[in-house]
């Protein structure tokens, strides 16, 4: 029962009529007390009054004023906090497909592990939110438009192909435009819907091999910046992952540090996952921040049925002790 934000306080000058009713008792009380001691027999009055009932006898009266109250308090309209689903958002889900995405530290692959816990996230997002899919190596491609349908990306995400290069900032880049494209059609009278990209990669940047350079991927997460659309960031996998190229073992270790700063320059987060149970764990908690949202909902229904409850304890009461009504 909350006790904060209530949305209409102005009925709380209702208050006044119930101390009103109080002192509208009290001084009841005392007048009836002032007439009986005014009665000159008073061993006939005690032989035809009924037997007075003590305290029970304010009973009926007393519960009567604290449901007054409690159902003041839910005409005041009390709010409270609660999550509920979004009912429009915008994400952009990146993954990477370069070809260290075949190391095996993250069991089968990382790829593999990459594409179960993409699944699992487009399917556990709420329908009010409008998923779209892209994967990049050395380009970036736009495999699914923004959509509240989830079919489409779970297929996508299973057909995704590895390819050589790291093209980071291609990949911001390509869901920045994807997002943009998305907004101009359905903002409508609201705007546009809030947004997001969500970026998972486990190496570092290859094309082009500056971070700041025009296309790079530092410079893609001021631009998201200023479009106000935060990248959160997932670095993936482990730091004693290699693949075979050419014959030769190369390690692919994971870029935690430029992941992290991509996810500062955008106002996003970081996240770290070393395995796929880690990774699933981090698609949870995004899913329960993207598709939910806190909201200030109405909380008078405990009010109301409390303060029926007890008024209906006062008539109860009041006829029991009584033979009548308050």
């Amino acid at each position: 029962m909350s006790l904060t934000g209530f949305s209409s306080p102005w009925w709380f000058l209702l208050l006044i009529v119930v101390a009103a009713v109080v002192v509208g008792y009290v001084l009841a009380m005392r007048a009836r007390r002032k007439r009986t001691m005014r009665f000159s027999n008073l061993a006939l009055l005690e032989r035809v009054a009924p037997r007075s009932q003590g305290w029970p006898r304010h009973v009926p009266a007393a519960l009567l004023i604290v449901s007054l109250i409690v159902l003041t308090f839910s005409l005041a309209g009390p709010t409270a906090e609660q999550k509920v689903p979004r009912n429009r958002a915008t994400v952009m889900l990146v993954i990477d497909v370069s070809l260290s995405m075949e190391a095996t530290d993250v069991a089968p692959t990382r790829l593999q592990a990459a594409q179960e816990a993409a699944k699992q996230f487009a399917q556990g997002l709420t329908p009010g939110v409008n998923l779209g899919l892209i994967s990049f190596a050395g380009t970036a491609s736009v495999l699914v438009a923004p959509t509240t349908e989830r079919d489409g990306v779970t297929q996508a995400i299973d057909n995704l192909k590895l390819a050589q290069s790291t093209a980071t900032g291609e990949g911001i880049f390509a869901a920045l435009q994807s997002i943009e494209s998305f907004s101009a059609v359905v903002g409508g009278a609201e705007g546009p819907p809030p947004a997001r990209v969500v970026l998972m990669t486990d190496g570092k940047q290859t094309v082009p091999q500056d971070e700041y350079a025009p296309r790079g991927a530092f410079t893609a997460a001021g631009v998201a910046e200023q479009k106000s659309i935060p990248v959160t960031t997932i670095s993936f996998g482990t730091s004693n992952g290699s693949v075979e190229i050419e014959g030769k073992q190369v390690p692919v270790e994971v870029d935690d540090a430029s992941m992290r700063e991509i996810a500062r320059l955008s106002g996003g987060d970081f996240y770290k996952a070393a395995t796929a149970d880690e990774l699933k764990e981090v698609y949870a908690s995004l899913g329960e921040q993207i598709g939910y949202e806190t909201k200030n909902v109405d909380a008078s229904r405990p009010w109301v049925v409390l303060g029926t409850i007890v008024l209906i304890g006062a008539a109860g009461s009041a006829l029991f002790l009584g033979q009548r009504l308050p």
